[in-house]
């Protein structure tokens, strides 16, 4: 029957894309150790290194932000801390123009992060680049952990770790992102060890400065692109765990869906942009990584959910197994439905925190889509409220 053969591919594909790669990508991760052992690090390379920052309109956290960058364990001789606050009407760049140790550049005009860092390059002299977010801070250690991959010639980039940092009083927000971030995180070591991580978290991701390509002016998501090309080179992009950048969770439901909604926006138009890496040739391991970590996870799968609830729906008399899992997933979208509900009204039931995240990030590959077939979504910066510390 086409109608079951259907519903068991959709939700074999939904299942893989969320658990499965993760399981496909222990298992080969556990044979390439049989046969291929890591190389030890160089702790001893210390390479000149820019640390740029985008900074706009952070007044309130970026004399913060700028003592957490001045207090890093790197030879200051070799570390030149650059923050780019163009467009930014605050006192940013007053403040920061005030504080030893730091330069800072500044146009008045608000083109967005992208365009920021393309301008940030042109000021760069140094073989590596280390991009992180103004709202985040380092870990002292961050650099050097950074840089000892690129004793490799064949690594392009290396990015660090995203850590949600989250309290007992945390939203369901804060939570699942916090849940979300730490799975994805373990795939990425996964992914890293394979061959390569697909993308990076912009908030902290370091380059070879010589790889670094300008990107258009209307990139959403600057970091995954900008990593991707550079794997297109023939490079690759590690992960290192041990340099993460620290920041508080989104500080609603309101501003976390607004969050990912621009990030399925720039999902959609990255794998635009991104056609060629398709094609298992020159690369298979790339094309593999890149639609099962990617592709599926912000297009296909989200697409699948809905088309397994209305098969289902036709195949109830089927017998009872098919019963079970339709009002199963009828119970699944209601607990999501009443964790928005209650975390609109400020009333935290840890259990919902999964469903509601899972519910969310579905539904922003749909808006994202709409959002992004419009171009209606801005690529200029926009601070994004996050719960305080």
């Amino acid at each position: 029957m086409i109608i079951e053969l259907l519903f068991w591919l959709a939700l074999a594909l939904v299942f893989y894309t969320y658990l499965g790669y993760g399981i496909l990508l222990f298992i080969l991760v556990r044979i390439k150790r049989l046969f291929v052992k890591e190389k030890a690090f160089d702790n001893s390379y210390e390479p000149e290194v820019t640390l740029v920052i985008p900074a706009y309109n952070e007044q309130d956290y970026i004399a913060d932000k700028a003592q957490n960058s001045l207090e890093l364990d790197y030879p200051k001789d070799k570390l030149r801390i650059l923050f780019i606050t163009d467009g930014s009407s605050d006192d940013t760049p007053k403040i920061l123009e005030g504080i030893e140790g730091v330069e800072v550049t500044h146009e008045d005009i608000r083109a967005g992060k992208s365009a920021a860092e393309n301008r940030a390059m042109t000021l760069v002299n140094t073989p590596i680049v280390v991009f992180c977010d103004a709202n985040t801070y380092l870990n002292p250690a961050c650099i050097r952990n950074l840089v000892r991959h690129y004793t490799d010639p064949k690594v392009g980039a290396v990015s660090g770790e995203k850590r949600v940092l989250s309290k007992g009083a945390d939203t369901a927000s804060a939570a699942g992102e916090g849940l979300y971030w730490k799975y994805e995180s373990t795939l990425k070591k996964w992914d890293s060890e394979l061959y390569t991580i697909v993308g990076a978290a912009g908030e902290l991701i370091s380059f070879r400065s010589e790889l670094v390509q300008d990107l258009e002016a209307d990139t959403i998501l600057d970091d995954f692109i900008q990593t991707m090309r550079i794997c297109q080179q023939g490079y690759r992009v590690k992960y290192e765990p041990e340099s993460f950048a620290a920041e508080t969770a989104s500080d609603n439901v309101k501003e976390e869906s607004k969050r990912k909604v621009r990030i399925a926006a720039g999902g959609w138009q990255s794998m635009a942009r991104l056609l060629p890496i398709l094609i298992p040739i020159p690369n298979p391991v790339l094309t593999f990584q890149y639609i099962s970590h990617r592709v599926l996870r912000w297009s296909i799968s989200a697409l699948a959910l809905p088309l397994i609830f209305i098969l289902n729906y036709f195949l109830i008399e089927l017998g009872p197994l098919y019963e079970y899992l339709f009002y199963a997933q009828i119970a699944f979208y209601l607990l999501a439905l009443l964790g928005w509900f209650l975390e609109n009204r400020a009333i935290r039931v840890k259990a919902l925190f999964v469903p509601y995240y899972f519910l969310m990030m579905n539904y922003a590959v749909f808006a994202g889509f709409f959002r992004w077939l419009k171009g209606s979504q801005k690529a200029t910066w926009e601070r994004a409220k996050r719960a305080k510390a």
